[in-house]
């Protein structure tokens, strides 16, 4: 019987490359990019087949965890989700991955993901999987190296060097991001782009990494084997984690190790690093104009439109990336890769905010959304997801006032608890314990009215939660 093969995902990233649409708190891994589903969701989908893979193991952040699940139940898959405590990069994440893969599974084979890739030809990359997990088996730790449809001066590549089986090649060398004379030389070179996706034993990638860095091996061990379990989730230890070296796995053991491996492929992959990799996977008008949301293109060539607000007109300008928000708007050429990567960075000199948090903020009961704010008042639509409740809350600051738009609410404020039905309001005082919840099978809407002296999210005293914040 062929052995299954353990999907490692990894999406802790903060996913930058895209601001304004992707920022801190919700990353481009989570963002509908290309259809009605996010990469983390068709990455899942991707490596689903029963008789090809087992239950995935998800490592991301506690600040993606209530995101994770959501997704993942939106397309009914289960998975054990791995939380770090901070970030330390992929090589860590992977050592942790495959830890646990190993206590699951003692020869486990692991394919780990980037939660943020897209793949156009899914019978291409699971042939790959095939042909790369023989290799695996045997103690090879096998790469994908993507066949160049350009020489691309964004990726690293790889040389393959003699076979090792089937269609997998050893790694003759790993190359770094080069200029674009030197990147058509590697490509009729025969040379690969390097994706970042790997498969392994676990057994094996834990012996080559402790070859090289013994002391993070069994710093993240240590803290996989010391995790505590909360809501489901795999808390990483936060001691043992911090103790790791933080290092990508390219530089930790791929460029170092003798048992790498590499299967070429052509899948349509791409990493999605950038708002021309979105226009060039987009669907196109014949003057190559793409648009998500409400765009409209006059006298304008190879443009992309990304806007979930307000109409964007571009009229007599080419190669433009215009990408709108409710409080942000990016006017960008459509190759300068760089030039946003320094943008961002000022920004969080700044304006830190825009990078960070969006105006609509999700949480694990629905989410929130800022509509109108002054020195004394602020005004959020707040959604609250069927059978989901907040936190029993005070507030030092802040009284509230809350109309039902949508749907039906149990409000508490302090001993009492009230129905509030549609185009009906409630008072909640200042310094009034109280909480809302969702009793009903539909969304429930309404509009809150914040009034005093702070209005900070900091102003939150939760005395229960389901959620178990702080």
């Amino acid at each position: 019987m062929t052995r299954r093969i353990i999907p490692l995902i990894m999406c802790g990233g903060a996913g930058t490359r895209l601001w304004p649409a992707s920022r801190e708190v919700r990353p481009k891994q989570f963002l509908p990019l290309f259809g009605a589903r996010s990469t983390f969701q068709d990455t899942l989908l991707r490596v689903s087949d029963p008789d090809l893979f087992e239950r995935p193991i998800v490592v991301t952040n506690a600040t993606y965890r209530f995101m994770v699940l959501e997704q993942l139940a939106e397309i009914g898959l289960e998975a054990d989700v791995l939380l770090e405590p901070m970030r330390r990069d992929s090589g860590p994440a992977i050592v942790a991955g495959a830890a646990f893969a190993k206590a699951r599974d003692g020869e486990a084979v692991v394919l780990a993901l980037a939660a943020d890739h897209v793949v156009g030809d899914k019978a291409a990359f699971l042939t790959a999987c095939r042909e790369g997990l023989a290799a695996a088996e045997s103690g090879r730790i096998v790469t994908f190296g993507i066949t160049p449809e350009r020489p691309a001066t964004e990726y690293g590549y790889i040389c393959p060097g003699e076979t090792v089986s089937g269609a997998v090649r050893a790694v003759a060398r790993f190359v770094e991001k080069p200029d674009l004379p030197t990147a058509e030389q590697y490509i009729r070179d025969g040379y690969v782009w390097n994706s970042g996706n790997f498969m392994f034993r676990a057994d094996v990638l834990l012996e080559e990494y402790r070859k090289f860095d013994a002391a993070s091996v069994q710093a993240v061990a240590d803290s996989v084997s010391k995790a505590g379990r909360d809501l489901g989730f795999v808390i990483l230890d936060a001691d043992g984690f911090a103790a790791a070296k933080p290092i990508s796995i390219d530089y930790a053991v791929m460029e170092k190790t003798a048992r790498a491996a590499v299967v070429p492929v052509a899948c349509g992959w791409s990493d999605v690093g950038s708002w021309h990799a979105v226009w060039e996977l987009s669907e196109k008008d014949a003057q190559g104009n793409a648009a998500r949301g409400a765009g409209v293109f006059e006298d304008s060539r190879n443009c992309n439109v990304v806007t979930d607000h307000a109409l964007v007109a571009l009229e007599g300008v080419d190669d433009l990336v215009v990408v709108a928000t409710q409080d942000a708007v990016l006017v960008s050429r459509q190759r300068d890769t760089n030039g946003l990567k320094r943008l961002v960075a000022r920004l969080k000199k700044v304006a830190p905010e825009v990078t960070e948090a969006h105006i609509k903020m999700h949480r694990p009961w629905g989410s929130y959304q800022s509509v109108d704010n002054g020195e004394r008042h602020q005004v959020k639509r707040i959604i609250v997801k069927p059978g989901q409740r907040l936190s029993l809350q005070k507030h030092y600051h802040r009284s509230e006032h809350w109309i039902v738009v949508r749907g039906t609410a149990h409000v508490t404020v302090n001993e009492t608890v009230k129905t509030v039905h549609e185009n009906e309001s409630i008072y909640i005082p200042m310094g009034a314990v109280h909480r809302l919840e969702n009793p009903g099978k539909i969304l429930l809407e309404l509009i809150e009215v914040q009034t005093g002296s702070y209005l900070g999210e900091d102003d939150i005293i939760r005395l229960e939660d389901d959620y178990r914040r702080g």
